[in-house]
């Protein structure tokens, strides 16, 4: 058996899986929070969160794996990122982790990095724009404005490495090259390492991780581990890497002009292509194989708000389901941008906010449900649109994630006029990471992930839904321009009350 273990923002989930062929013997979730000290800041503990949810899981996929179980040949954990989590010599952690691009605590520090830098050379260098998703400005802003909590940290971690490094009690101090090329500025693309100078000058003193793939095993489980967690000891673990691109893996979506759309809290889209395609509208990353790249976008909330109005009307999924999709495309009028708590791709405006316009009086909870629905769409437009201008070739477009329900991927073929593949297994990068494990251990190749996860019906796009869309989306586009100014105005006066609450930020300890 194999197990796959993923760190989501809202739940983590586990599968075990036959290392014959990726047969499904089990799943676990355990749903979480995330902490919000103040607007713009989110965080995971990551004992609590990361560890606890870890531990849980694989205590009960094992557990329920009966007797006699067949032996477990690997684990392999992935987690959100990129992420900061600041921890000691030993890997204990100072702080809770500073989560990724919805997090937009480091503005200053992006600014400052890109006046010290220059933002085309970082952009042609790391591939990306220096964005609240970078890892550089979090690392300066801990420095900065945590010098207690700095001068004690050694070594940081992102969700998965710090996990390897548990799970192998301590020996493996690595992180994978996916996930250190969201780490702008300071990961070379094209050269696949570390730009030495700028790790010392805007993180002084501390231990780089060692560079490794993905599916490169780093070690074995501990007996003070195994004793933990259920997971025997010796068995490898494997690097792993960000959620999205072990789901990625998971769905076969690693083939130049492969697309994966995740439906998640966020919406995250993975593009693979055959060299890097640097875009200061865009992310271009290191792949999850060796000699691979991606063109990546990501929006800042999508199944985030749909909760959100779960939560508000007292609902449940299924009945907003059902009344939204007895509604015509368009809502009736209602036209929402789902910018909530910003939007990173194509837009990297941490200051952007939600907006619904055209509400009447008839509308009720269903309307605002498609018009979210309908929101995120038109974000995975726009952000189609802009990966086709940096040369990016989605010649096919696989859906994944918890959110790839029926209604909601029909409305995003009909506002992008693309047809949507989905897999047998939509549960996730937890299955994916059970495939990076097979390929480290030598229990499958990666053209065998057509036969663990076949792909098993296509979305197809309802052209009469065409030119209601192509309208709405001029207005989406316009919408988010005409009312720029008002929503930084906004966010203006709710991070004066955030600063207002959090002092100077110069405590030893970070702001509770």
């Amino acid at each position: 058996m194999l197990l796959g273990i993923d760190i989501g923002t809202a739940s983590s989930k586990g599968v075990l899986v036959s290392a014959v062929d990726g047969a499904l013997l089990a799943s676990a979730v355990r749903e979480h929070g995330t902490t919000s000290p103040h607007p713009g800041w989110f965080e995971h503990d990551a004992e609590s969160v990361w560890w606890r949810d870890m531990a849980g899981i694989a205590r009960e996929l094992l557990a329920g794996a009966g007797s006699p179980a067949a032996p477990l040949a690997g684990v392999c954990v992935s987690g959100i990122g990129p992420c900061l989590l600041p921890t000691d010599a030993e890997g204990t952690p100072l702080r809770p982790a500073i989560l990724y691009g919805v997090d937009t605590r480091a503005g200053e520090q992006i600014a400052a990095q890109d006046a010290r830098y220059g933002a085309a050379r970082v952009l042609a260098e790391c591939g990306s724009p220096l964005t609240s998703q970078a890892v550089g400005p979090k690392l300066e802003w801990l420095r900065e404005r945590e010098p207690g909590v700095y001068g004690r940290t050694r070594r940081w971690f992102m969700a998965s490495s710090w996990l390897a490094h548990r799970l192998t009690g301590g020996s493996a101090y690595v992180l994978d090259h996916h996930s250190a090329s969201q780490c702008t500025p300071l990961y070379d693309l094209r050269a696949g390492a570390w730009i030495a100078e700028r790790c010392e000058e805007i993180a002084p003193g501390l231990e780089w991780p060692r560079l490794v793939w993905p599916s490169d095993v780093v070690g074995e489980v501990t007996h003070a581990v195994a004793a933990s967690t259920g997971i025997p000891a010796g068995t490898p673990v494997t690097a792993g890497t960000v959620d999205a691109w072990a789901e990625a893996v998971g769905v076969g979506a690693t083939g130049v002009g492969d697309l994966m759309l995740m439906y998640g809290t966020t919406m995250f889209l993975v593009n693979v292509v055959d060299e890097p395609a640097p875009d200061a509208r865009l992310w271009s990353t290191a792949g999850a194989f060796p000699g691979t790249y991606c063109l990546a976008g990501g929006m800042a909330t999508s199944g985030a708000v749909t909760a959100w109005l779960r939560d508000l009307t007292g609902t449940d999924y299924s009945t907003l389901t059902a009344e939204a999709a007895q509604l015509p495309p368009g809502a009736e009028g209602l036209l929402m941008l789902p910018y909530f708590a910003g939007e990173r791709t194509p837009l990297f405006d941490p200051e952007a906010r939600g907006v619904v316009a055209g509400l009447t009086l008839h509308h009720g909870r269903a309307h605002l449900y498609r018009a979210a629905l309908e929101g995120t769409a038109f974000g995975v437009r726009h952000n189609l649109a802009a990966m086709a201008e940096a040369g990016g070739a989605a010649r096919r477009l696989v859906a994944v994630g918890g959110g790839a329900r029926e209604l909601w991927t029909q409305i995003v073929s009909d506002v992008t006029g693309r047809e949507q593949s989905v897999p047998r297994h939509t549960i996730g990068a937890a299955f994916g990471n059970a495939f990076l494990a097979a390929i480290g251990t030598g229990h499958a190749t990666r053209d065998a992930i057509a036969h663990w996860n076949p792909l098993e019906h296509t979305v197809t796009p309802d052209p009469s839904h065409a030119p209601t869309y192509d309208d709405l989306y001029a207005h989406y586009r316009t919408l988010y321009e005409s009312t720029r100014p008002t929503a930084h105005a906004l966010a203006a006066l709710q991070g004066a009350g955030s600063r207002a609450g959090a002092g100077t930020g110069a405590d030893d300890e970070p702001a509770a």
